[in-house]
């Protein structure tokens, strides 16, 4: 099976076309307002709407992720990884090995 595997570049939100439409709203909602809390910048961002209408949904994220995780250099052997046509830095295919 393919994976194509599909990243924004670091630091450059205006790739993600969501963020980049919505986070003038979000700036605006909560401008000059003291972030104190993740509770208090949760809101902001879950009661502003645009003049369409649209509004936002957030969470946090708790989920702990397992580190220290390794591949050997079997399982390594037995991928093959491709750039992407488009942003190629950042974007890549994952093919199973051809034996």
């Amino acid at each position: 099976m393919k994976v194509r595997v599909c990243h924004y570049p670091p630091g450059a939100s205006k790739w993600n076309p969501i963020e980049h439409r919505i986070f003038a709203h979000i700036s605006a909602n909560w401008a000059a307002q003291p972030l104190k809390s993740y509770e208090t910048m949760l809101k902001y961002i879950r009661t502003t709407r645009t003049d369409a209408g649209l509004g936002i949904r957030a969470r946090i994220n708790r989920r702990r992720y397992q580190k220290g995780i390794h591949v050997s250099e079997l399982q390594m052997l037995q991928i093959r990884l491709k750039q992407a046509r488009v942003n190629h830095e950042w974007n890549y295919i994952i093919e199973p090995a051809k034996w």
